[in-house]
């Protein structure tokens, strides 16, 4: 393939080498040694084949890949050193002082021949019409080798195996074994198969699901996944496609390469579901998008993808995607197709009608963590400089708020401490309220191999995740906590390290403050929090989670991650204070291996926060009351700003539902699906009298809409996401935008439109780089970023300033942002959701693999041949209580809501403890959750709702109506009409 690399890297800077270099990179003491000739110098463990790659000379190779460790089984990559005896493999062969290597020699040679021979003969001739023509690495290692001729024939048997089943008088041939394309993204051809095993590999050290396996002898030796009666489908295969990736010929083969051709070109981009933020390389003809392949440069993700990233793009085409604008007068008529003028002068007028009647506190926004950094910006200012309030809220609030809160109190900045990096070297990693091997499955899959190599793992968690018990993964520890107890748990855990004298002084006299902590040492102290007394409240045996504080404590480098399972509950805040206890008691924060590590739901979440969309702060956390603060801005926009904090989304819906929030324009979220109390938010919705939604297709949300404003993906729009680690990467555009705007040139023109009801200063942005310096010019954290530099490094971590122009990887090394760690109280505080008669079980709910938040782009794949609809998990004893048996349609009850599902029985959950995912509207699953909130922050409680199940005949008389409504809300008048 051809490759065209964006960026264009500027003068000065080294363009990253793409090339496989056969065996991974080593660390080590300075080794020279002497290749064909050329004298190189590399660190000690590397191999003779990667030392002749980084001297340009490339040794053929077919098992052979730097992502993998060497494995020696194909023989082509054989060499002579000096001294030695044989031909040795240069991918096992490490080097020493002196060696002296020759890669060519005509004994040499005829050995690669005569090896490739082998390969070939048991191999189609098909060349010309198969998929992987052009992009086949035997073909290529033949070519390199100079085979030019065949004298071996395969076995008639293998023959039939190659090209067809013959039927004789035997009946089909025993040895026959068909494609496999049970997968919906790739196909399975075993004739193709070199039996190499690299894929093997690939499934274990980089993916670490060990679902492959070789099977069989000689000929008959072949891949399996799973079990003789399983395919690649049924198999534990997770669809990652690093088994694609590694694959040297067509065996494994993406379906849309061999239904799209080979491609030509590509583009380096970010993919834009989940927090980790892994490079991808847009590989196209065209304009047409064939694959996306893990950037092997990618520092989130060093060229590993999952399934969502890798092969879930189709979206961006599906045929429900609306790209023209849409307006109506009352949401009860059907849409009107309409030009963007019209659309953006209905729009303003509506919101500069309302804004006369009710206000100008009466319209607001919600920015979204899908968008861009640029486009969230602009969204947040649209409302503070042109509607004139703070009125802006996100769902990076509404899922990670108690992080900016809890990190903001006692460490100074609200963030994330590491970068992904950093867990290669933990010794002890904590998991507490977070699936990564689903929500976050790249850097699960980097977590599983560091577990591999020795680290122990403690998880809390009302489930039993994957993370608990897996291929060649098992936690020491895996407190089964109630939802609710989370700050009764970790509390109990700093009980165990103080008392029984686990804490570091020396960093805690050195870094924190020692007042504090003697004060926050009282509290902790007290029998009350000791496992034992809170073994009852929590449901955790006293020994566990005391064996646990004691491993954390004691057991080298402690890392701790945590996601939704601690922010989404009524302490939220309270449980990232208390986390942030634990590793400053313990030292374990401002090194590499360590730290308190926030797993980020959304692509941009990060970056939603750190560009001010939060009703109390402008960009940078800096509170808008600040005087200094606002004038930055005021002098950057040429306006006002509002010093009072404006409405949070449920403020919002409270105020419309009470008649004085009218106005909305809603980008890229759809609250009505993801929010808590679907009720309540359809009420607010119902109540306004312009809501503006700006997403891609007809959400929920767009049932209550009076404009639809078409968007753009990912891969029509240039800009940056900022991932969990706070590393900001770029987003280029890998084709132009089917609406006609990228997502930040919609909001400019609205925000133009508006302005010239007002006669105000019109916005000129021409493109995102203008954006994000002014970004730069008024966020300290982000002072130093620049388009240039990201193309320049390929990504950095904020804060990035004149002191440290090249990002921060790891925060607080030598002194917290706050002067000095601030230790606070964790008092435990139960929710006001509580069961009873009515509804005695817990209701937590979570993400699933295949899926992406609300499903709005992952429903539109194949990955609905995963996950075709919510489940709900129940426990084998709670079901026969109620006469459940497994794939049952059952009632889901809350005091909120109800709605009907289909249930399996797991012990995944304990009794009285239910779970479920909230990926497809027709179960519309937050229908049940209530309106209960974090103290500090208002972050919903999704977590932690009493439920009661029975059995049920299908949807509820709700569901059906909600599904009718939606119908209707969704008709467009055909031109016709």
């Amino acid at each position: 393939m051809r490759d065209f690399i964006i960026p264009q890297y500027p003068p000065g800077a080294e363009p990253h080498d793409d090339r496989d270099m056969g065996t991974p990179a080593k660390v080590g003491l300075p080794v020279t040694l002497t290749v064909d000739g050329f004298a190189i110098t590399v660190p000690e463990g590397t191999s003779v084949m990667r030392a002749a790659a980084e001297a340009g000379i490339m040794v053929p190779k077919l098992c052979a890949s730097d992502n993998m460790e060497a494995f020696g089984s194909c023989r082509l990559c054989v060499v002579e050193i000096e001294g030695r005896r044989g031909t040795p493999a240069s991918c096992t062969t490490p080097v020493t002082e002196g060696m002296v290597v020759h890669t060519q020699s005509d004994k040499l040679r005829r050995m690669r021949k005569g090896v490739m021979e082998l390969y070939i003969s048991d191999h189609p001739l098909d060349c010309l019409t198969c998929a992987a023509n052009g992009d086949c690495e035997l073909q290529d290692m033949a070519g390199a080798v100079g085979l030019r001729d065949v004298r071996y024939q395969a076995p008639e048997d293998r023959t039939l195996l190659n090209h067809f089943a013959r039927r004789d008088g035997a009946g089909v041939n025993a040895h026959y074994v068909p494609k496999d394309e049970s997968n919906p993204y790739f196909t399975f051809d075993p004739a193709k198969c070199i039996v190499c095993s690299r894929c093997v590999r690939a499934c274990e050290e980089v993916q670490g699901t060990f679902a492959l396996t070789i099977e069989g002898r000689g000929f008959d030796s072949r891949v399996r996944a799973g079990t003789p009666e399983d395919s690649f489908l049924t198999s534990d295969c997770v669809s990652c496609g690093a088994c694609v990736q590694a694959c040297p010929t067509a065996t494994l083969q993406e379906k849309s390469v061999i239904e799209l051709g080979t491609p030509e070109r590509s583009v380096i981009t970010t993919c834009a579901y989940c927090g980790v933020g892994c490079s991808f390389k847009a590989e196209l003809n065209g304009d047409q998008l064939v694959r996306m392949v893990p950037y092997k440069h990618g520092k989130a993700n060093r060229g590993h993808s999952c399934v969502k990233g890798r092969f879930a793009y189709g979206y961006a085409q599906h045929k429900d995607r609306i790209l023209k604008p849409m307006i109506r007068d009352s949401i009860d008529q059907p849409w009107r197709e309409v030009e963007w003028p019209e659309a953006m002068a209905f729009a303003a007028a509506r919101l500069k009608g309302i804004q006369e009647k009710y206000g100008r506190k009466s319209v607001g926004v919600i920015t979204s963590s899908r968008c861009t950094n640029e486009e969230t910006y602009l969204v947040q200012k649209l409302t503070r400089a042109v509607f004139g309030n703070n009125n802006t809220d996100t769902c990076a609030r509404v899922c990670h708020s108690p992080t900016g809160y809890g990190l903001g109190k006692t460490y100074g900045t609200s963030a994330g401490t590491q970068d992904f990096d950093s867990v290669e070297q933990a010794d002890v990693v904590v998991i507490i309220g977070a699936n990564p091997t689903d929500g976050h499955p790249v850097f699960a899959s980097r977590l599983k191999k560091r577990l591999r190599d020795g680290a122990k793992l403690i998880v809390v968690d009302p489930r039993r995740t994957d993370i608990v018990r897996s291929a060649h993964v098992e936690a020491q520890y895996h407190l089964p906590l109630k939802p609710g107890t989370n700050v009764a748990v970790v509390t109990a855990m700093a009980h165990v390290i103080v008392t029984e004298g686990l804490f570091d002084q020396d960093f805690i006299r050195t870094r924190c403050d020692w007042d504090e902590f003697q004060f926050y040492v009282d509290f902790v102290s007290d029998p009350r929090h000791a496992p034992e007394n809170v073994e009852l409240l929590t449901g955790v045996p006293a020994a566990d989670l005391r064996a646990a504080a004691r491993l954390y404590a004691t057991g080298g480098n402690g890392a701790i991650y945590y996601g939704l399972g601690v922010t989404e509950h009524s302490q939220g805040s309270t449980t990232v204070i208390g986390i942030a206890n634990l590793a400053m008691l313990t030292g374990n924060i401002g090194r590499v291996g360590v730290g308190v590590n926030p797993l980020r739901g959304q692509n941009n979440v990060q970056g939603a926060c750190d560009m001010g969309s939060f009703p109390h702060e402008l960009p940078g956390y800096r509170h808008v009351k600040l005087p200094d603060v606002r004038a930055i801005f005021e002098k950057a926009w040429n306006c006002a700003i509002d010093p009072e904090p404006g409405l949070r989304i449920p403020n919002m819906l409270d105020a419309a539902v009470e008649g004085t929030f009218k106005g909305l324009y809603c980008q890229g979220e759809d609250i009505l699906q993801s929010d808590p109390d679907t009720h309540h938010v359809a009420a607010g919705l119902a109540a306004m009298e312009c809501v503006i939604v700006h997403d891609l297709f007809l959400n929920e949300t767009a049932n209550y809409a009076h404009v639809f404003l078409p968007g753009s993906t990912f891969l029509e729009k240039d800009g940056t996401f900022t991932n969990a680690e706070r590393r900001i990467n770029r987003v280029r555009k890998v084709m132009a935008p089917r609406n006609g705007y990228e997502d930040w040139e919609v909001t400019q023109l609205l925000a133009n439109a508006l302005l010239k009801e007002t006669g105000g200063a019109a916005w000129h942005y021409t493109h995102p780089r203008q954006i994000m310096e002014e970004i730069a010019a008024t966020t300290p954290s982000f002072a130093g970023v620049t388009y240039d530099v990201l193309e320049e490094k390929g990504s950095v971590q904020w804060p990035c300033n004149e002191s440290v122009p090249d990002g921060t990887p790891l925060m607080h090394v030598d002194g917290f942002v706050s002067g000095k760690g601030h230790f606070m109280v964790t008092e435990y505080v139960a929710t006001d959701e509580r069961t009873g008669p009515r509804f005695p079980l817990l209701l937590t709910t979570g993400r699933i693999l295949a899926h992406y938040n609300v499903g709005a782009q992952t429903r539109r794949t194949d990955n609905v041949a995963w996950h075709p609809e919510d489940i709900l998990e129940i426990n084998p004893h709670d079901a026969e209580q109620r006469g459940v048996k497994d794939g049952d349609w059952v009632r889901l009850a809350s005091r909120a809501g109800e709605t009907t599902l289909r249930a399996t029985l797991t012990d995944r959950v304990a009794a009285g403890v239910v779970y479920t995912t909230f990926h497809h509207p027709a179960t519309q699953a937050n229908v049940v959750t209530t309106d209960f909130s974090d103290w500090a922050t208002n972050c919903p409680e999704f977590k932690v709702t009493a439920v009661q199940v029975s059995p049920s005949n299908g949807p509820t008389d709700w569901q059906e109506r909600y599904s009718e409504q939606a119908e209707r809300s969704r008709r467009i008048l055909t031109a016709a009409e």
